[in-house]
């Protein structure tokens, strides 16, 4: 049997295993909120379906096998007493499993197969293989039986209610391997070309590979880069339905979409190591954009949501990206990207423009990405200082392209235009202490304690003095000692597990922290960096935090979260080989 292999060890209650590429996963997590006593083969295509079930049998009873379950990158493991089997991913679509000691039943997740539901299952005359057929995915997973014989399989060819499934076991003392496939309709029979180890060993290697290209940085004060980067790396999936482009999707938890304004995140964290992926990051939303130039609210296999839509962070994602990719951009992509910009920037100055103003507005909470946030209590369609600050970063990134692609015209207009809307957040929504939204039907304006409100700072080296000023010693009341809590604590609007009401999350900590250091406040961004990489390293890559417990909430295995990690882990490596260096400098005069 193969040995386990290195790379860091986690837990399939809080992240499922599975291989870049792939789309489905392994885990005991259905649906949100929902876990079973047992793994599952769980699909994101057509949506979040859990298809097959493993259940591990002793191989001398025949009854459940209690087992305990490790994870690594490259394997997976139950472990019965004196036996095991063991998993690991082939290709992103097939995954090889070996057993000694263990027998594994494999039955449908569902047991009851309706004309539109369930899974179908039987034992395919030409192969020899025993296939379930998915309603849900759509799809079909074939078993192979490579080595090892197959016992008690049942429900083959039944409709209705039935347990439907087979076990494989080995002869006494022997072992046995099987491969399973998520396919379409049909295929050439598998043929074992490589061995498990071998199996293993690529998994192991592609992994690596990946890990050094993307955390070539990472040492033993950033202890969760690796696992970041594997979050990444195992939420990524091949083109598929209306996914246009290799997509990394916020989880292969619940959370399997790409929402537009998450996937800069990623595209940020993988530009150094994977820059055709962080560009693939970027783009795909704007493969769907429509003809108003509005972004989708979210993508995934086979839907494309457009009731809401995320805010227009897209010009400071830009900035940054350009920065951090290790080649430029050549003129083909940068004017494909000026121009996908220019629409999705005319739309917020067009459609979200009320007649004579000079802001744009949100229609709900949901349009900016903070969905629940108490700044939305009084009135949902609102004009608020965040969207000004974003569209104003837009609008000098246009500018800075125009200006590159000899557009002399159109840079001098973005310019006017972002100093126009800066000016206008500055006049309408700036009291002289603190910034404030307003209702687009009442005219009416109104402060909060979220810390939506004091999303400016990302204006950074564009803020007045007085301004960051403000806004920095506002953002410093929401630290805790894990990072920043989205309501203050001390609001009786803040709720634990409040969602945008309180929790901690990876974008606005992200955002803040880079706003603050482009303002001259290094000191606070260093504290929230360092607090949230702590929280991180300690709690893992949850979708947000308990402020003040620390405790990961909702979906545990969310890639902007393990993103943020990685940005923020990689800048401070960076800024402590910068101090050593000038430490050494500064010892040789």
């Amino acid at each position: 049997m193969t040995a386990a292999r290195s790379g860091p060890a986690f837990s399939l209650h809080d992240i499922p295993f599975s291989t870049h590429g792939s789309w489905f996963g392994i885990s005991p997590v259905l649906a949100e909120k929902t876990y079973a006593e047992d793994l599952h083969l769980v699909s994101h295509q057509n949506g979040m379906h859990p298809v097959l079930r493993f259940v591990p049998l002793d191989a001398t009873t025949g009854e459940r096998a209690e087992t305990s379950v490790t994870a690594t990158p490259s394997l997976l493991r139950w472990a019965h007493g004196g036996g095991r089997i063991d998993l690991a991913y082939e290709s992103p679509d097939t995954v090889r499993l070996r057993g000694e000691g263990t027998s594994l039943r494999i039955t449908a997740a569902a047991s009851t197969l309706t004309p539109f539901t369930g899974t179908y299952f039987y034992r395919d005359p030409v192969d020899g293989a025993h296939v379930f057929t998915s309603y849900e995915t759509g799809r079909r997973y074939r078993v192979t039986v490579l080595a090892g014989i197959v016992q008690g399989a049942t429900g083959s060819q039944a409709l209705g209610n039935a347990d439907r499934g087979l076990t494989i076991s080995a002869e006494a003392g022997g072992t046995w391997e099987a491969a399973v496939e998520e396919l379409d309709t049909a295929r050439s029979p598998v043929t074992a070309r490589t061995t498990f180890s071998e199996v293993v060993t690529t998994a192991e290697q592609d992994f690596a590979a990946f890990a050094d290209a993307v955390a070539p940085w990472r040492s033993p004060g950033t202890a969760a880069a690796e696992l970041a980067v594997y979050v990444l790396w195992s939420a990524t999936v091949e083109p598929t339905g209306l996914v246009t482009r290799p997509a990394v999707l916020m989880s292969k938890h619940w959370m399997d979409k790409v929402w537009s304004w998450d996937h800069c995140f990623n595209a940020l964290a993988l530009a150094p190591g994977a820059p055709a992926l962080a560009r693939d990051q970027f783009a795909l939303p704007f493969d769907h954009q429509d003809e108003s130039g509005a972004l989708p609210d979210s993508v995934t296999h086979s839907e494309v949501l457009r009731n809401f839509v995320k805010p227009p962070i897209h010009g400071w994602t830009f900035s940054h990206l350009r920065r951090r990719l290790t080649e430029p951009l050549d003129r083909t992509e940068l004017a494909e990207t000026y121009d996908r910009l220019e629409r999705w920037t005319d739309f917020w100055l067009t459609a979200r423009r009320a007649p004579g103003a000079a802001l744009p507005h949100y229609q709900h909470g949901n349009d900016s990405g903070w969905d629940n946030a108490t700044t939305f209590d009084a009135a949902r369609v609102i004009v608020t200082a965040d969207l000004a600050a974003f569209l104003v970063l837009q609008l000098r990134e246009l500018a800075a392209l125009a200006k590159e692609l000899g557009l002399a015209g159109d840079a001098r207009k973005w310019t006017r235009s972002a100093e126009d809307v800066q000016a206008a957040m500055f006049d309408e929504l700036w009291t002289g202490e603190r910034f404030v939204a307003r209702g687009v039907d009442s005219g009416d304006t109104r402060s909060s304690s979220s810390l939506l409100d004091l999303m400016p700072i990302v204006l950074g080296e564009h803020l007045p003095e007085h301004i960051a000023k403000s806004l920095a010693a506002r953002i410093e009341a929401h630290l805790t000692p894990y990072g920043l809590a989205t309501e203050l604590p001390a609001s009786p609007h803040y709720r634990p597990d409040g969602y945008w009401r309180g929790p901690i999350w990876a974008p606005a900590t992200v955002l803040i922290e880079d706003g603050l250091r482009r303002s001259g406040h290094q000191r606070l961004a260093d504290e929230i960096s360092a607090r949230f990489r702590g929280l991180c390293e300690t709690n893992g890559f949850a979708e947000n935090f308990d402020a003040l417990t620390g405790t990961g909430l909702r979906d545990r295995a969310y890639t902007w979260t393990a993103a943020g990690y990685l940005l923020l882990a990689e800048a401070h490596e960076h800024r402590q080989t910068l101090d050593r260096a000038e430490a050494s400098t500064e010892s040789m005069r």
